[in-house]
C-alpha cells in the first residue's frame, strides 16, 4: 500500500504506468500571530469559499489551528489555504483565501501533482491511494481509506464505537 508519489507519473523499469497526473493542488501554509479576523478569536477554524463566489470551478479551503492543538508555539496560528489549480498562476488562485487571513508573518507555497492509480491493485498486490487533494475536512481522505481497505481486504471497512467494559 503506498502513496502515489512513491510510484511517480510515467513508467517504471518494466514500462508499467502505475499512476497518472490528474491535476495539481496549490497550498499555502501561513504563520500568523493572530486568529483569522472575523472568527471571534477562535483557536481553530475551517472555512470553505464556494467556487461560484470566486468564479472558479473548485472551492478554496482554509483551515487554521493554534497552540491549543500542540502544533505551534503560544500566540502562533497556522493557516492552510488550498485549492485545485485552474490557471498558470496558482498562487493568485488562493488569493481570496489569503486575503481573509489578515497580516501573514510567513508563507510557504507549494504546487503538487494530483495522482490517481491506473489500476485497483488486485492483479499485482500493489495498492496505490489517490493523492491528498485540496480539501481541509478529510472527507475525501476517509473515502480513499475506505476504498483501499475494500480493494485489499475485499469487504467494506466498518467503523463503529467499541464497547467499553466498566472497570470494577
Amino acid at each position: 500500500i503506498g502513496d502515489p508519489s512513491y510510484f511517480g507519473a510515467g513508467s517504471n523499469d518494466v514500462g508499467k504506468v502505475r499512476v497518472v497526473e490528474e491535476g495539481k493542488v496549490v497550498r499555502a501554509i501561513c504563520l500568523l500571530n493572530h486568529p483569522i479576523p472575523g472568527t471571534d478569536d477562535l483557536d481553530s477554524v475551517q472555512l470553505i469559499i464556494p467556487q461560484n463566489q470566486v468564479s472558479r470551478k473548485n472551492d478554496i479551503y482554509i483551515a487554521m489551528v493554534s497552540s491549543t492543538h500542540n502544533v505551534c508555539a503560544k500566540d502562533v496560528y497556522v493557516a492552510i489555504v488550498s485549492t485545485i489549480v485552474e490557471t498558470s498562476a496558482p498562487e493568485n488562485e488562493i488569493q481570496p483565501g489569503l486575503a481573509l487571513l489578515g497580516p501573514i508573518l510567513d508563507k510557504f507555497v507549494s504546487v503538487t501533482p494530483l495522482y490517481t492509480p491506473t489500476s485497483d491493485g488486485r492483479d499485482d498486490n500493489i495498492f496505490i491511494t489517490d493523492s491528498y487533494d485540496a480539501t481541509s475536512h478529510f472527507e475525501t481522505v476517509v473515502e480513499v481509506v475506505q476504498d483501499v481497505w475494500k480493494r485489499v481486504i475485499g469487504s467494506d471497512l466498518i467503523l463503529k464505537k467499541r464497547e467499553v467494559e466498566a472497570e470494577p
